[in-house]
């Protein structure tokens, strides 16, 4: 769906039985005409926060950020203006850009440690960052009428037509974006705190098209994870041309870098190929375009399941098909999954003669504290070096689909758990916003 003809998603209702993989469709909501940005007076509403502590939902628009009621979205509403200066625009126009991409596109809107809002824009092409007090909604100034700013790059994609994602894991930031003017250099970081990067290198991303993220907590003695869901071009296959592929990555929420080697770099940052086919028919279906965490034992991350949504390739039919990836087929991969050696071009059988100990790519757990690794400061520069080269795991995570839909394109994907069953309640939007 493209930013700048941005259309309100409503939902279908789809229950998805996973005990027999048969599906089941609700009559679906009457569809909302006109668009919701339309309604409330906005344009490209692009971005949502909701206040699990209250009713209200916030979302950010070209120049705007709203605060509505969840229970009628058209309700009487609160709004902050936050628009690039004339400055900014004249500066945006003067490199070539269209007219149209030198607006304040928010693009980020997450909750802060400290309880403000982080709110990010594209800012006329110039990636930029404030803060609202929610008590007030208003934006946080300094030195008078100012607003406090900080620089967005890496947490905002310059150009707004670019994905990016990001979430937050107890009030700190991590970001999966682009991060230069050009758009040509990407990066997923701890955005907040103490910063930690991506090592520059097309074996860690290449050319990604970032989809979505989550955060998965850990039993005690575990470091809780953060997962990006991505696209990148393949450089595992040796052809003449480009093959995109749907990637999982993971990092551990307590890496800070290594003390040598990948110094603010993640050393825990391991990924590997998700394949969603038809077993049948053997049909990929090969285009993300979003994935939503859902634990179906609360209080059990264990019981974590990701729901993804899939388009196919090519210029015929739409078709668009959901698949199911349990945590722990994830988990699995990345635990004893072999390592791709991307210099050779050729897989590394994963043997205990081949990968150094500690396995590279671990997050710190108790196990770890006990052989006296406790931070990943501890982390001997052989096993860091191996890591550095060996992103890739040779491993996929494999899916059937449970859902496929031919004349659809599924966009936005949300599940909730169905009291007293092993159902999952799909909400579904489509590009026609529908």
């Amino acid at each position: 769906m493209s930013l700048l003809n941005m259309r309100t998603t409503c939902f279908m209702a789809v229950i998805l039985w996973l005990t027999t993989g048969s599906t089941r469709c609700q009559t679906p909501i009457p569809n909302v005409h006109g668009g919701l940005g339309a309604v409330l007076g906005v344009s490209n509403a692009s971005v949502l926060l909701q206040d699990p502590s209250s009713e209200t939902l916030y979302l950010g628009a070209r120049g705007s950020i709203l605060a509505l009621h969840t229970s009628n979205l058209t309700w009487k509403h609160s709004s902050i203006k936050w628009e690039a200066t004339e400055e900014e625009r004249k500066s945006c126009m003067g490199k070539v850009k269209r007219e149209d991409d030198c607006y304040n596109y928010i693009c980020l809107l997450e909750v802060l440690k400290d309880g403000r809002i982080y709110v990010c824009g594209s800012y006329a092409y110039n990636p930029q960052c404030a803060f609202i007090d929610p008590v007030t909604f208003v934006l946080v100034k300094e030195g008078g009428d100012k607003v406090k700013m900080e620089n967005g790059k890496g947490k905002c994609p310059y150009d707004p037509r670019q994905p990016h994602t990001a979430v937050t894991a107890d009030g700190v930031l991590y970001t999966a974006s682009p991060s230069n003017f050009l758009g040509t250099m990407y990066d997923i970081t701890r955005a907040t705190g103490q910063e930690v990067h991506v090592h520059q290198s097309i074996n860690w991303l290449s050319d990604p098209e970032f989809v979505s993220s989550a955060l998965v907590r850990e039993s005690p003695g575990d470091d809780d994870k953060i997962y990006f869901f991505f696209m990148e071009n393949a450089l595992e296959y040796d052809l003449y041309t480009k093959v995109r592929v749907t990637r999982v990555a993971r990092v551990c929420k307590g890496d800070m870098g290594g003390s040598k080697t990948l110094q603010k770099r993640w050393t825990s940052f391991l990924k590997a190929q998700l394949v969603c086919q038809d077993r049948d028919s053997g049909q990929h279906y090969t285009v993300l375009t979003h994935a939503y965490p859902l634990e179906h034992r609360l209080g059990d991350p264990s019981s974590t399941h990701f729901y993804t949504l899939f388009t196919s390739q090519g210029k015929g039919e739409r078709v668009s098909a959901v698949c199911v990836y349990s945590l722990a087929d994830i988990t699995k991969v990345f635990a004893t999954g072999g390592f791709r050696d991307m210099k050779r071009n050729c897989v590394n059988s994963g043997n205990s003669e081949s990968v150094p100990d500690p396995r590279p790519g671990q997050c710190i757990n108790n196990v770890l504290r006990a052989q006296g690794y406790n931070s990943s400061f501890d982390m001997p520069d052989r096993v860091l070096q191996f890591a550095k080269e060996h992103p890739l795991l040779t491993n996929t995570v494999d899916a059937a689909p449970l859902l496929v839909r031919r004349g659809t394109t599924y966009t936005r994907i949300t599940a909730t758990n169905i009291s007293n069953s092993d159902a999952a309640l799909l909400h579904l939007g489509t590009d026609q916003g529908e």
